[in-house]
């Protein structure tokens, strides 16, 4: 019997953006999750795509695009999946999946995106099948179907169109328990090279973020899972930096803890010391036993959701903290030496009849005072997206406020786009450009120079040889926030010049007009 090919497809971001440098050195874990599920199968192979990261020898087309025809020239697939984690990146998905179906090649979604009218929007998108949950079962069942060897109804978790009308099959409970599941196999990622490799050990968050689509109870793996992981990795693929992509790092507490003492073990064996990044809550800063366990397991940085110094949207997102109180925490994560890499929300619409009134410049001075003040070696500045399935969304939505999507279509949602009307008196064009000034408090043309200044600085390391190894770290941690810092101001003037040339302010104004006429006088 022939073999069967799944191709799994990450779709390319629709323009240049902040997360642009960070994509072509690693790839999402979903689909490599799914591609290796599959891969298993008798009778299936199965490979990734990331149309974000083609390396060197990824087929492109003249205008630089993933060249999906050259593909199935050289490696035809039989059944092609879409990874729909990014809502911004759905105009393209849809695009390569229109492709591929005119072929007459079976297509598959699936991901955080496809909730509510989003799913019948991309069954008429050029998907045949999308996946409800998390996929690495469904697959397994949805290729047997497509085989003919059970029916479509048969499988949990999946949507599709039948005679013009939406069938969504019994739903498929969370998993529990992910020891039964094979490993990610990244050598099914083609073309690729990736520097930094993602791992997870926990699916769902506890916390109840009104921007965030990930909920419910925490499930996670046992440490041996990961480190297996990690130790596989290192072996094969001769990693040595890694993102946990849990939402939140140490929600299981004392599972974390015997994590941590075995990376600190496993490191120490190999005599290799790793790199890892990690989503983290600021509230463990109360627990320092934690703290001080993950810095000796060699996590460097840690990604923090600060999300607003301003008291008054920190309550609308129901974050539970206020800004003095974050900036005694973020003091503790210092102490340890943590690399901090601050994340913020710029203008989060608050509830009906909050009384808060702030200009535009107000908050970016209160942004640029608190990360001043906070010390925080890199910030990532985005305005709210208004996801499908959140509660921003749904909030937005009944007060009539988002933008019409064939205006300002889903390619914008990527947080660096005024999606819906701001509260006063704020104005959707201020947002724009006010987010962009806070990063400018970090990312400054002048750290070229301080980059220059380090150079000049080795040859004094070299000398200072009876403290080596702590004026290595000095020097290198100095070396890489000022080369961070100088690249993270040529991204902006990038996006910048990539903004001024797109159709995007015209693109507002029809929004603005169709949404004043659709809400009336006010």
């Amino acid at each position: 019997m022939k073999r069967q090919r799944l191709r799994m497809v990450v779709p390319a971001y629709p323009a240049f953006n902040i997360y642009s440098h960070v994509a072509n050195k690693t790839t999402a874990l979903g689909p490599v999750c799914i591609a290796t599920a599959a891969h298993e199968m008798p009778g299936w192979d199965a490979e990734v795509v990331d149309e974000n990261n083609l390396g060197r020898f990824g087929p492109r087309s003249d205008d630089g695009s993933a060249d999906h025809e050259a593909m199935q020239t050289q490696r035809p697939a039989d059944v092609v999946g879409f990874y729909g984690g990014l809502t911004s990146t759905i105009p393209r998905l849809y695009e390569v999946a229109q492709y591929y179906q005119s072929q007459g090649i079976v297509t598959i979604a699936g991901g955080q995106h496809f909730v509510g009218d989003n799913i019948a929007e991309a069954l008429s998108s050029g998907i045949d099948y999308v996946v409800l949950g998390e996929g690495e079962q469904t697959i397994r069942e949805l290729l047997r179907a497509i085989q003919g060897y059970a029916g479509i109804h048969e499988v949990k978790g999946i949507a599709y169109m039948d005679s013009g009308r939406l069938i969504q099959t019994s739903p498929r409970p969370p998993m529990e328990d992910f020891d039964y599941l094979p490993q990610p196999d990244f050598s099914l990622v083609r073309y690729a090279r990736i520097k930094v490799y993602p791992v997870e050990r926990t699916r769902g968050c506890r916390m109840k973020c009104e921007f965030c689509t990930v909920k419910g109870k925490p499930r996670c793996a046992s440490a041996e899972r990961l480190i297996e992981n990690i130790s596989h990795l290192v072996e094969t693929h001769k990693a040595r930096r890694f993102f946990v992509v849990d939402d939140l790092f140490g929600q299981d507490r004392e599972e974390t803890l015997r994590l941590c003492a075995m990376l600190k073990e496993y490191q120490h064996r190999i005599g290799k010391r790793l790199s890892l990044t990690v989503q983290i809550r600021l509230d463990r800063a109360q627990d320092p036993e934690l703290l001080a366990a993950m810095r000796q397991a060699e996590v460097r940085h840690v990604a923090i959701g600060f999300e607003s110094p301003i008291d008054e949207e920190l309550s609308a997102m129901h974050k539970g903290v206020r800004s003095e109180r974050m900036l005694d925490q973020v003091r503790v994560f210092r102490k340890f030496g943590f690399w901090i890499h601050g994340m913020f929300i710029f203008g989060y619409p608050l509830p009906e009849g909050a009384a808060f009134d702030m200009t535009a410049r107000d908050r970016v001075r209160r942004f640029k005072r608190f990360i001043r003040k906070a010390r925080i070696d890199t910030v990532q500045v985005l305005l709210p997206v208004p996801l499908p399935g959140t509660e921003l969304r749904a909030r937005l939505d009944r007060q009539n406020r988002i933008y019409p999507t064939e205006d300002v279509g889903w390619q914008y949602y990527d947080g660096n786009f005024p999606l819906f009307e701001p509260d006063e008196p704020l104005s959707a064009e201020e947002m724009q450009y006010a987010a962009k000034r806070v990063m400018g408090r970090v990312y400054r043309f002048r750290y070229l120079f301080l980059v220059a200044a380090s150079i000049l600085s080795f040859p004094a390391l070299l000398f200072s040889l009876h403290n080596l190894r702590s004026g290595w770290r000095k020097w290198s941690r100095r070396w890489d926030a000022r080369l961070i810092r100088f690249g993270g101001w040529i991204t902006i003037r990038k996006w910048t010049s990539a903004f001024r040339k797109s159709d995007f302010i015209a693109r507002l104004r029809m929004a603005q007009g169709r949404l004043h006429i659709a809400r009336g006088p006010r």
